[in-house]
Parts: C-alpha cells; sequence; structure tokens
C-alpha cells in the first residue's frame, strides 16, 4: 500500500487523507507531522525520508494544477482534487525545509441542524439567518482564522432560492454550493515573467456584467473591498463574504483599511456612509479554547450617527467559566433589541416572531 500510495498518491500523506475526524494537515519538514482533530492539534508519526521526499509530493500536488514551485516563486497556494486547501513554502523561504499546511474540505456537508447540534448556534439564531439571507440583506462573515467562516458562508449561501444566479468569487475555490445556477470564479496567480496575474478585484468588477442576483465573496483581503462595497451600493443585495477580524466593529475598521490601500482617497465620513449602507449585519466566530467554533455575536448595522457606524448587537454568546473539562461554559441570549430589519423583512413576507428577540428577564 505503502508503494501504491508513493507511486499514484501523496505518500505518508494519504492514510491521513483518508482520516475523516482529521481537519488540518501541517507537515513542519519531514520529521515533523501534526493533525488537527475536533479543534485540538496533535502530533503524528508520519514521516518523510529526507526533504528531497517531501518536496517531490509538493510538487506532485502543484504541478497536477499548473502551478509551479521553486527558488524562483518559493510559495504556493492550491486546492487538492477533492478541494482541501494547499499551502506550501520551501527554502529558502522556509528555513528548516519544505512546510505545507493542508486544510481538510468538509465532505460531509454541514447544515444548520449540525451547527445547532455542535453549539455553534441556536435554532432561533438559525431561523433569523435564513430570514436574513432569504430577505436579501448584505452579510458580513468575520472571524479569526479557523473560525469557521467559510463553513458559516457555505450554510448561509444554501438559504439563497435556487430561481436565483450567483456568482462566486474565490483565490481558491472552497465553496460548495447546492444551487443549479451557479457561477465559479477564481483568481489566478502571475506567471514564470511576472505576468498574467488575475486578482479579485478584477473579478468583482467583471462579476458586475455578468447579470448576478448574488455575488459571493470568499473573503475580502484588499483592494476588492471598494468594488465590493460599490456593488452592494448599486442593487446587488443579498451578497455574503467573509473578512478576518476580531469583533464586528473591527470588522468594519479593516473595511475602511482596505479601501484606503486602494489609493482611493474618501474623505472619512463618506467611506463610512458607504459602508453603513451597504452592509446589513456583521454575524462574528470565534474558535474558543475547546477547540468548538461559535457564533459569538450578531450585530445589524443601523446607519451614521456623526462620523461614527452605529451598530446593535442582537444575539450574543455570553461566557459564564470553563467546565472540568476545559470546554467553555455560556449561552446564547438575544439583547432584548428587535432590529429594523424585521420590518424590512416582513414587507418582503418574511415574518420572524418577536418573542425571538425577547431575553429571558423580560418573559417574567
Amino acid at each position: 500500500k505503502q508503494i501504491a500510495d508513493e507511486v499514484l498518491g501523496l505518500g505518508p500523506l494519504e492514510p491521513l487523507l483518508n482520516d475523516a475526524s482529521v481537519s488540518d494537515i501541517l507537515v513542519n519538514g519531514h520529521a515533523s507531522v501534526y493533525v488537527e482533530r475536533f479543534g485540538k492539534l496533535q502530533r503524528t508519526d508520519v514521516r518523510f525520508r529526507d526533504d528531497q521526499h517531501l518536496l517531490n509530493i509538493i510538487d506532485r500536488i502543484v504541478s497536477s494544477l499548473g502551478r509551479r514551485i521553486d527558488e524562483s516563486s518559493p510559495l504556493v497556494d492550491a486546492r487538492l482534487k477533492d478541494g482541501s486547501r494547499v499551502n506550501a513554502i520551501i527554502p529558502p523561504l522556509a528555513i528548516d525545509g519544505p512546510s505545507m499546511s493542508i486544510r481538510r474540505f468538509a465532505v460531509d456537508l454541514l447544515n444548520t441542524e449540525s451547527l445547532v447540534q455542535m453549539g455553534t448556534l441556536t435554532p432561533g439564531i438559525a431561523l433569523m439567518l435564513k430570514a436574513i439571507v432569504r430577505g436579501r440583506l448584505n452579510v458580513l462573515i468575520s472571524g479569526g482564522t479557523g473560525s469557521g467562516k467559510t463553513t458559516m458562508l457555505n450554510v448561509l449561501s444554501s438559504f439563497i432560492p435556487h430561481n436565483e444566479r450567483i456568482v462566486t468569487i474565490e483565490d481558491s475555490a472552497e465553496l460548495q454550493l447546492q444551487q443549479p445556477h451557479v457561477v465559479r470564479l477564481e483568481t489566478r496567480p502571475s506567471n514564470i515573467e511576472g505576468r498574467g496575474e488575475v486578482g479579485q478585484r478584477e473579478l468583482v468588477r467583471n462579476s458586475l456584467r455578468m447579470r448576478p442576483d448574488r455575488i459571493v465573496i470568499g473573503e475580502v483581503r484588499g483592494a476588492e473591498a471598494l468594488d465590493m462595497l460599490t456593488a452592494m451600493n448599486t442593487g446587488h443585495d443579498g451578497s455574503l463574504t467573509t473578512i478576518h477580524a476580531n469583533t464586528a466593529r473591527d470588522a468594519l475598521g479593516r473595511i475602511e483599511n482596505m479601501v484606503s490601500m486602494t489609493g482611493a482617497t474618501f474623505p472619512i465620513k463618506a467611506l463610512r456612509q458607504q459602508i453603513a449602507s451597504a452592509i446589513g449585519v456583521v454575524i462574528q466566530l470565534e474558535r474558543q479554547e475547546d477547540g468548538t467554533r461559535r457564533l459569538v455575536s450578531v450585530q445589524e448595522i443601523n446607519g451614521m450617527e456623526g462620523e461614527i457606524i452605529t451598530m446593535t448587537e442582537i444575539f450574543s454568546f455570553v461566557r459564564s467559566g470553563l467546565g472540568e473539562k476545559g470546554e467553555v461554559l455560556g449561552e446564547f441570549r438575544p439583547t432584548g433589541m428587535v432590529p429594523a430589519f424585521r420590518d424590512v423583512l416582513a414587507k418582503r413576507g418574511i415574518e420572524l416572531p418577536l418573542s425571538l428577540f425577547r431575553p429571558d428577564w423580560m418573559e417574567g
């Protein structure tokens, strides 16, 4: 089997790739391989013969996708046949030998029921998120690395009606949309002469000419933030995207920073008005120390007050401490604020019960 894996597959990594409980495979040089299971890192006894053996495996992954890795381009992002995301970096940039991270692709698609079971959210929040997507509000999903943003994006996009045309834009295609009418776009790195690069910004612009009902952007990282805001403000409501940030407020600050990277000199107030009118809801995710990925806050953007964007928290996860096994204890609570979008959704025929937003102390 080892010989077959070596010739046809990815050598020593094959057993790990076939293990459904592994969510990340982290190769730090030829003699050290870690995996993440259920949110916790563990060392494995998987070994490569030497750095050259590891380099050959990396090269096999990369060359099958028409990309290359060598001293002139020593880092690469790619994806495996099953959709898993691979990042590889080799000397001279990686000092202790080639290093590779594989973010596994969930084979069984998660839905809201499985997220409720895993403690990521509650049935009430799930109901509200479904209404938000159906009602075409623009949603920004924010969180740290590995906090479950892409998973949440997949779940939210599953609520998009099947008669809408969706254009997805990603750096490496990870979204698994179930709708029949989807056009998937992916960025392209530059070639050996440093030409031919197509970034997210061009793809976002191009997608506007493709008559999309919705635009789903895998992650905003840079200048495309400006084009995305413009798209959201020009009638492409119901768009979804993710961003790296620690809190919902930070997420808006990061969008401001990204827009300023484009060199566009907006007055800050005008830019914030753009953001406030473009984005309707910010969902904050967090990977907590027990390995659970949780939705910790849902905030509605209300508009501007002076030069500040005003936000209202609707749901939050309130921590109460740590359990005996190190698990995070706490509960999801509505803040008691009824979101303004409830009326907007009602006019679109989507009713959300008031009791959903009522905290326990109001009941008494």
